[in-house]
């Protein structure tokens, strides 16, 4: 599965500042389907062409799958553009999506004359061309024949792409329009794929004249979830004082539902496949977590055994096919505890669980989980204390069970020393309706490690 970049704009190496990767070297990424290479065919001063190749691992994209049939034996998935490759320059080219270069950011703001290629891409060439031609592409769709002895014309493109456009715009009109165009996502679209499509598409989508088409593809023809987005591309444009009297108000979702849909984002974003939902309760996120394909192995863990009993009739564990049993485990354990069985995963979830540790024990918390069991990322919640006067008649903490609540500065400040000293460095995000002077109702934190 390959995907071309290549500029004329001299000194055309000057796109590997671009992209983060050097012309000389051949890049490798490891990525959940398979590997991603970046390498560069033809690199000088006039004409400069940056190659992303994915190699996808059967086994891998059997993992992926949901359905017990043929098509997870013989497929394109490996050969034809798809979600695959978009996810793949998601991650290989995070910097470059977002219009950031340290190097050169004075060229990043630049448009530049650019020329895309993907070899093999499912779709029509009517259909192609309706995506990208208004947005600036001069698109050349040729399909691909058949075998002679056959005849005809597959269902498959040869695509070319000319213009002169911003780097970071030309891969988020990828990053969309790819999954688009073959109209299938290999992995499960939950919610929060809302965020990714109007992140990936301001500044274009919402005057695009096939937008619902794209909605409707890009979120799996999941009718609520196109709507929701179409929804917020209609209320983010400029209309009048009139006009605003008449928009549909929004149905606001419950913090509880935020809070989960937040932490799933943060999960997708570190790209996480093995995750530990520590403190897990009832399950609460365990359920969401089990309906995303991404997550490849889920382990939930309580001191309590009643919560575990709870959150098992939650997931219907006695019900699920083995091949989705296999997937979840719930272990008994004390997160002040170091716990051999925790090490080694990807991402650890401690969603609205701190705020119960007693402040004297919070570093033996730390220590387990950040020092001991040490997963590559680490995503934390906890209420923000400024928002509490916010709540009609609430007196002293949310939740008769928390041994305190922090204010932004005192959870930034405790997230900060917590990354310092055990090799992370930390994000932090706000969940919920956001206040001018007293913040969200939630903060969130992400920890990532070293790779």
């Amino acid at each position: 599965m390959l995907l071309t970049v290549t500029t004329t704009r001299a000194p055309a190496t000057d796109l590997g500042y671009l992209l983060v990767k050097h012309p000389g070297k051949v890049h490798s990424f490891d990525v959940p389907t398979g590997t991603a290479y970046v390498m560069y065919p033809e690199a000088t001063d006039q004409r400069c062409t940056a190659a992303l190749l994915l190699d996808v691992d059967p086994q891998r994209l059997r993992a992926q799958r949901d359905a017990f049939d043929l098509g997870q034996y013989v497929n394109d998935r490996p050969y034809a553009a798809s979600s695959l490759l978009a996810a793949a320059l998601a991650k290989v080219f995070r910097s470059a999506l977002r219009g950031a270069s340290k190097d050169r950011p004075e060229l990043a703001a630049e448009p530049i004359p650019l020329e895309i290629r993907v070899p093999v891409l499912r779709g029509t060439a009517d259909l192609a061309t309706r995506l990208f031609a208004p947005l600036g592409w001069e698109v050349t769709a040729e399909p691909i024949p058949l075998e002679p002895e056959i005849g005809g014309d597959s269902h498959y493109l040869d695509l070319r792409l000319s213009g002169t456009l911003r780097l970071a715009d030309a891969l988020n009109h990828l990053y969309v329009l790819l999954p688009v165009l073959d109209d299938a996502k290999h992995y499960w679209v939950a919610p929060d794929e809302i965020e990714k499509l109007l992140r990936s598409g301001e500044g274009w989508l919402a005057t695009h004249p096939d937008k619902v088409l794209i909605a409707r593809r890009y979120l799996a023809h999941k009718r609520a979830l196109a709507d929701s987005a179409l929804k917020r591309l209609e209320i983010d444009e400029p209309v009048s004082t009139e006009e605003e009297s008449q928009l549909p108000v929004a149905r606001r979702s419950p913090l509880a539902e935020q809070r989960r849909d937040a932490v799933l984002t943060a999960l997708h974003d570190v790209e996480a496949a093995r995750v530990l939902d520590l403190g897990c309760g009832g399950g609460a996120l365990l359920t969401a977590l089990v309906k995303d394909r991404r997550f490849t192995e889920i382990v939930g863990c309580d001191v309590s055994s009643r919560a575990l009993e709870q959150a098992a009739r939650r997931l219907r564990l006695d019900q699920l096919p083995e091949r989705q049993r296999d997937r979840i485990k719930l272990w008994q354990s004390a997160l002040t505890y170091r716990d051999d069985r925790l090490r080694g995963y990807d991402a650890a979830v401690l969603m609205e669980v701190i705020e119960h540790v007693d402040l004297p024990r919070l570093p033996a918390l730390e220590a387990a989980v950040f020092g001991h069991a040490k997963p590559r990322a680490v995503v934390v919640t906890t209420p923000n204390a400024e928002y509490n006067i916010h709540y009609e008649g609430l007196t002293g903490m949310r939740h008769s069970d928390h041994r305190f609540e922090w204010t932004r500065a005192e959870f930034q400040a405790w997230a900060s020393k917590t990354a310092d000293t055990y090799g992370y460095r930390v994000a932090f995000r706000p969940v919920g309706e956001e206040h001018e002077t007293t913040g969200a109702p939630t903060q969130l934190a992400v920890f990532e490690g070293e790779a």
